[in-house]
């Protein structure tokens, strides 16, 4: 019997043996884990994946860059690959398991240093064990009048982890990775790459000028297994002189259309300065209500069900929540603009602090507006129980025909397989998010399997539909690769082929692997 929980996909335990020894003698006795006790807390895992499927076969921590280079050396030696991860708290999405049973762990926790903040140009340089409680605090403790942006729930997660995800934020600084400035990356190869400005010496550009000369790379590293990101800038907001959250409540299902139609204006002309938040009542129910109070047994919750809710707890079908940064006057101005908009709406309630400002979702929502990092979207877990979770976000145009459209079709495949509807849209500029949480008893075999086969097909039916899936769990991410076609994988492909010829960094990530790939048949 092996001595570890798995061994790599086609190396031996008699290598697997040396390789822990030299990952050992690179990191330290202490830093490299394979009993399953210290591996335990790395496979709590929310997604319906089985554990078995994507078992680590040992966790490596380093603490700096060049030990990270001779793990890659290691790796290149012996074959082990490792799947990298800042902070490991990607719930719903997996977590820090791999895409790969067997697959070693490098866990980049112990790299937590803040660099630097430059309070006059706005930006930081991060490690990815930086947490977003640890830039908040660090932020306070100096008093740099700095606002970050952070995802909803970000406290213990990493600005550099959401970012190399490709997440989002609530303030106006929001879509991540277009803030994100340079890139300290190792190769496979131990190369260490500086993207941008970075690559000249003693640069003092490399934080401020996203481009640098010559093909842009940053992106390509970004939902990938090309590299390891080992620093990141990225670009703080000045903290504006005043702030005003607010909340808009409508009472229909069907009012959502009208209400992307007529603030989608409002936010690409930068009147709305954020990208604001349409949430549905079952995702903010959590926070101030229990489901057994008005379902009880299987299935989902019915639609009477989660009318009588609103009613108890004065809820909207729909509730918008977006901010107004600036001076007095310019909010001021912009407020009367968004209360003009709605004036033959007679259905739509308007809400501030003054109104709102003791009520825990609103609270929950401000905060998230102002880049305070908290963990209240955690209660999300709650609503049904059983600690099974994942995320399921297709995109699409900021145009209300398409909310009602992702609506429906979503909302008849989950109940299809017994699970509620609980999603919210997120609009940007001119793409609109849905986010839905998926969430099943994990307890439950039966009800695990039906899990995953909903995702199956919501994945499918969305991309036949036109919709494609930004992001995804670890444990799906081949199905997702294969809905944006053959020829941008053959291309992700072809890179790995020239910068990971070993296959060492994340296989699968994304539905990229060498060892699944058959260039011939292309």
């Amino acid at each position: 019997m092996s001595k570890y929980l798995e061994l790599p996909p086609g190396v031996t335990e008699e290598n697997f043996d040396k390789a822990i020894k030299a990952f050992k003698k690179a990191l330290g006795d202490e830093n490299v884990y394979i009993s399953s006790e210290d591996i335990a807390p790395y496979t709590k895992v929310m997604i319906p994946t089985k554990k078995e499927e994507m078992m680590p076969s040992a966790a490596l921590v380093p603490r700096t860059v060049e030990e990270i280079q001779k793990v890659v050396e290691i790796c290149n030696q012996y074959k082990v690959p490792i799947w990298t991860f800042s902070t490991g708290k990607n719930l719903g999405y997996g977590s820090t398991m791999p895409a790969k049973a067997g697959t070693a762990l490098m866990d980049l926790r112990r790299m937590n240093k803040i660099i630097e903040v430059n309070a006059d140009l706005g930006y930081a340089l991060l490690e990815p064990g930086v947490t977003y409680q640890d830039l908040y605090d660090y932020l306070q403790e100096n008093n740099i009048p700095l606002w970050m942006s952070c995802p909803a729930p970000s406290a213990i997660a990493s600005p550099v982890g959401n970012t190399m995800d490709r997440g989002v934020g609530y303030t106006p600084y929001g879509e991540h990775f277009l803030f994100q400035c340079g890139m300290e990356v190792v190769l496979a190869d131990g190369q260490v790459l500086r993207t941008g400005m970075g690559g000249i010496e003693k640069s003092n550009s490399w934080q401020v000028f996203k481009w640098g000369y010559g093909p842009y790379l940053d992106g390509i590293f970004t939902q990938s297994n090309f590299g390891i990101c080992t620093k990141m800038g990225i670009w703080l907001m000045p903290a504006p002189p005043a702030y005003k959250p607010f909340c808009l409540s409508f009472p229909d299902e069907t009012d959502i259309a009208d209400i992307v139609e007529t603030l989608r204006p409002l936010r690409i002309a930068n009147i709305i300065p954020n990208a604001f938040t349409i949430a549905s009542t079952s995702y903010e129910a959590a926070s101030v209500a229990k489901r057994s109070d008005y379902h009880t047994g299987k299935g989902y919750i019915t639609e009477e069900e989660l009318k009588r809710l609103r009613k108890d707890k004065n809820m909207g079908a729909w509730n918008v929540y977006a901010a107004l940064y600036g001076d007095e006057k310019s909010i001021e101005h912009n407020w009367n603009i968004i209360k003009a908009v709605f004036a033959n709406n007679k259905k739509v309630q308007f809400f501030t602090e003054k109104e709102l400002g003791n009520d825990p979702i609103f609270q929950y929502r401000a905060k998230l507006m102002k880049g305070e990092p908290n963990l209240q979207e955690f209660s999300l877990y709650n609503w049904k129980g059983g600690g099974g979770s994942m995320w399921f976000a297709p995109v699409s145009p900021a145009e209300g025909k398409h909310t009602l459209n992702q609506k429906k079709l979503a909302t008849d495949i989950l109940h299809k397989y017994g699970f509620d509807y609980v999603g919210e849209f997120i609009v940007g500029w001119r793409d609109m998010h849905h986010i839905v949480d998926v969430l099943y008893d994990r307890n439950d075999p039966e009800e695990m399997a039906r899990a995953k086969e909903c995702y199956s097909e919501l994945v499918s039916e969305f991309a036949k539909a036109g919709y494609g899936v930004y992001r995804t769990n670890s444990g799906s991410m081949d199905e997702v690769g294969e809905t944006y076609g053959p020829v941008i994988r053959d291309v992700f492909h072809k890179l790995k082929k020239a910068l990971d010829p070993n296959n060492i960094l994340a296989p699968g990530k994304s539905g990229i692997d060498l060892a699944k790939y058959d260039f011939d048949a292309k």
